[in-house]
């Protein structure tokens, strides 16, 4: 193996944002595609990542936040436009970053003109784009299938006397994919993006898009149902078996990664799935038998996992045991539907998180916000906007899509400062918690992430080494070493990460090591030589250590 043999994809730090909450210019209270323009610079020099993944744009009527597309091959007016989208792209790529962009393959918007047409009568050429299906003799729906947002996955369509199939919000119908016409018009969106020059695709709920083609019913899931005190009916009270992931789906995205693969030929394309599935092996076969589907499925262990030293340190080894041969690790600590790192842990801890995720073997996905510790936002009831929350009057999703917080300012910076009302509330503690004022203060969060990116940039055994995890370690400690695999050995000295998950102090020995360098302290003042055969670790403290005697 050698140096060139790794890709972008796999050495690189990928940065998620979330367009409705980055940068407003337009003075609505909504981030714009001109906003991640702005901030490019931000991006690549002052946080150096090396993509961005964009969370939808798409033409859409916001039932779901632009996850209901009514126009695949467009932008919403509210984000911009398509000139504004191909210069965001031209910008990154001058700036050697690159753009990954959603896309949204298991569902459309019931007012996109497909499902428009699908549903005007049951002889319309389009009627089979969608899953149309007859009521039981009873009248209620073909099966028990559920929607994730809550009820029956089935709604009634009164003038043509049929259900159709939404597995989120009604408004979401699903695709029809064993139609070869869908398959075409859907990687003619996949060849439209990817002639306009973006680098990849996350793809959205990308086990669902084939379902069981006889619609059996789902087997019930008691016990899961009670372990997490929901009531019977809720979706997770069911074995989804028959409702996605179905076999099938394979050949499709094999055929999805000829075309990525086709248009590699000028630079590589990349694809990573949103694959919810817990079932390692399962998982694993989204990357194909011969690497030829997905190139990573993300891989959400870290986000289901305890802060615990032996839970996490369980997570990375039984990801590394399932890769299939050659397939790439990746990690993800937070998302547009998860709560923030900060909340979760407490901010001792998401500085530790911060390590973990930059050091660990494959790539990482990064949240906006996260880099400078932003918290969930109590959101009132007369401003939540997720649909999630308004259809099961669950907890949502707002409290973790707040604003961007970039300054003291009125509205932190996010949108201009006569704007009286962003989309969603900003957090209670923008004033401190804000870009301007990190960059100002060497024990920052956001100091912390730059020194870890600036680092991992320089480090080889991080970007591409292997994994080794150490044993004889506290059980409330995560050790393990990177060391690069080009042949023949390259100069880069191994590193050792060190984690403490605890709020105690902690005494290591590892004198098989050596003498070590601290290259990066998760408190950022430590430094200089340290004897691996007796050291402390702080509460909460984590450390790289280069190895100079071992």
């Amino acid at each position: 193996m050698n140096a060139s043999s790794f890709l972008w994809w796999q050495t690189g730090v990928i940065y998620q944002i979330y367009p409705r909450s980055f940068k407003d210019t337009t003075g609505n209270g909504v981030g714009d595609l001109e906003g991640v323009i702005q901030k490019l610079d931000y991006l690549s020099e002052t946080l150096g990542v090396d993509a961005i993944w964009l969370s939808p744009f798409y033409p859409s009527p916001m039932a779901d936040f632009g996850y209901d597309v009514a126009d695949y091959t467009d932008v919403d007016p509210l984000f911009g436009d398509l000139e504004t989208f191909d210069r965001l792209l031209k910008g990154a790529h001058r700036r050697h970053v690159r753009v990954i962009i959603d896309l949204v393959p298991n569902h459309s918007s019931d007012r996109h003109p497909w499902f428009i047409e699908s549903r005007s009568t049951r002889d319309n050429p389009k009627r089979d784009w969608y899953i149309w299906a007859d009521p039981q003799p009873d009248g209620s729906p073909p099966n028990n299938w559920l929607s994730v947002f809550g009820g029956s996955a089935w709604e009634w369509d009164e003038a043509t006397g049929q259900y159709y199939l939404h597995s989120f919000l009604k408004e979401q119908p699903d695709l029809n994919w064993r139609n070869p016409e869908v398959r075409d018009a859907m990687f003619d969106v996949v060849r439209f993006w990817l002639e306009r020059g973006v680098d990849g695709f996350r793809v959205d709920v990308a086990h669902y898009i084939m379902k069981d083609p006889y619609l059996r019913d789902n087997p019930d899931d008691p016990e899961r149902a009670r372990s997490i005190h929901r009531p019977m009916g809720d979706y997770d009270s069911q074995f989804h078996v028959h409702d996605s992931g179905h076999p099938d789906v394979h050949g499709i995205y094999r055929q999805f990664r000829q075309i990525l693969d086709w248009y590699s030929d000028e630079r590589p394309r990349f694809s990573v799935g949103e694959v919810h599935i817990f079932d390692w092996d399962e998982w694993a076969r989204y990357y194909g038998e011969d690497l030829d589907e997905l190139h990573m499925p993300f891989n959400f262990s870290l986000l289901n996992a305890p802060w615990d030293a032996q839970a996490v340190r369980k997570a990375v080894d039984d990801l590394e045991a399932a890769l299939p041969k050659g397939g790439w690790p990746n990690y993800v600590l937070g998302n547009h539907d998860e709560p923030r790192l900060a909340s979760r842990y407490g901010l001792p801890a998401a500085r530790t998180a911060a390590m973990l995720l930059l050091t660990l073997r494959g790539t990482p996905t990064l949240y906006y916000g996260e880099e400078i510790g932003m918290t969930d936002v109590e959101i009132p009831p007369h401003r939540q906007q997720d649909p999630w929350v308004l259809e099961t009057a669950k907890s949502g999703r707002d409290p973790y899509r707040t604003p961007m917080q970039w300054d003291a300012g009125p509205n932190a910076g996010f949108s201009p400062p006569h704007v009286d009302e962003l989309w969603l509330p900003l957090a209670d503690d923008y004033e401190s918690v804000n870009v301007s004022a990190q960059l100002e203060d060497p024990t920052s969060m956001l100091q912390l992430y730059r020194r870890l990116l600036d680092y991992r940039r320089s480090k080889p055994s991080l970007q591409r080494g292997s994994y080794r995890p150490l044993d004889d370690v506290p059980r409330s400690c995560f050790v393990y070493v990177r060391s690069d695999v080009v042949e023949p050995p390259a100069a880069d000295e191994p590193v050792v990460v060190a984690l403490n998950f605890s709020d105690e102090e902690r005494a290591i020995s590892l004198p098989a090591l050596g003498t070590g360098r601290v290259a990066v302290s998760t408190q950022l003042d430590r430094g200089g030589l340290i004897d691996l055969e007796d050291f402390a670790l702080r509460p909460h403290e984590g450390i790289v250590v280069e190895l100079v005697d071992h």
